[in-house]
């Protein structure tokens, strides 16, 4: 079973990204139409997972981590350049084949950082609440990665080798209502413990909101 990592980037000055850029959900419809099969979107133990990094001003890049190769071709015409860039999509395969217990490995991840709680004491049902503050967030995935085959790595001080940004909370209209949702992006360093789980987690996504950017953590070597 095959696996692709897609990127893809976007035109910021065209109307058409500004409204993709603007609502989550209508990036996962976007996201979604690149898949002419279901399964090409989703199989067992494989979902498509998407991610927006903005690595300098006015550029912004699309990810995609997907079981099938997805066609942009919708998103050139409404958010690209057509006539002269598309999309590079790789096999992502030789990646996960090559990981190993104890390898170290620079990541990215966006995350939505949430507990369970209930609003007031006297509330029969859970609901989720993100967490604001900025060391929350650290342990929220600090406290998830051995679930998920990986544990942070220290720096010399002993604390996480974690950098949070873009923390931010992002509402959008979805239907006849809206959604609110805690975002933050993590840089760090991690090591790999359990390969099959860490496998597991860079096709399959961590946390929540997956159909709205968050979950897809990808790797950097280590410089």
């Amino acid at each position: 079973m095959s696996v692709y990592l897609t990127r893809f980037r976007i035109n910021t000055a065209r109307r058409g990204a500004r409204k993709l850029l603007g609502s989550p959900h209508t990036m996962h419809a976007a996201v979604r139409a690149a898949f002419a099969n279901p399964e090409d979107h989703e199989r067992e133990g494989t979902r498509t997972l998407w991610r927006l990094d903005a690595p300098a001003p006015a550029t912004v890049h699309l990810y995609v981590v997907s079981p099938g190769k997805p066609d942009l071709t919708h998103l050139v015409e409404q958010a690209g350049w057509p006539t002269t860039d598309t999309w590079d999509t790789r096999d992502y395969d030789g990646l996960l084949g090559s990981l190993r217990n104890g390898q170290r490995w620079a990541f990215r991840l966006t995350a939505n950082p949430v507990h369970n709680g209930r609003l007031t004491k006297d509330a029969k049902e859970t609901q989720r609440f993100g967490y604001l503050r900025e060391a929350e967030q650290a342990d929220w995935l600090v406290n998830r990665a051995a679930r998920h085959g990986f544990t942070v790595a220290d720096q010399d001080d002993g604390g996480p080798n974690l950098m949070l940004h873009r923390r931010q909370n992002v509402t959008f209209r979805r239907g006849n209502g809206s959604v609110t949702l805690v975002t933050a992006t993590y840089d760090g360093i991690l090591d790999i413990t359990d390969v099959e789980a860490f496998r597991r987690t860079l096709t399959g996504g961590l946390g929540h909101a997956k159909a709205y950017g968050c979950g897809l953590l990808t790797l950097a070597p280590v410089r």
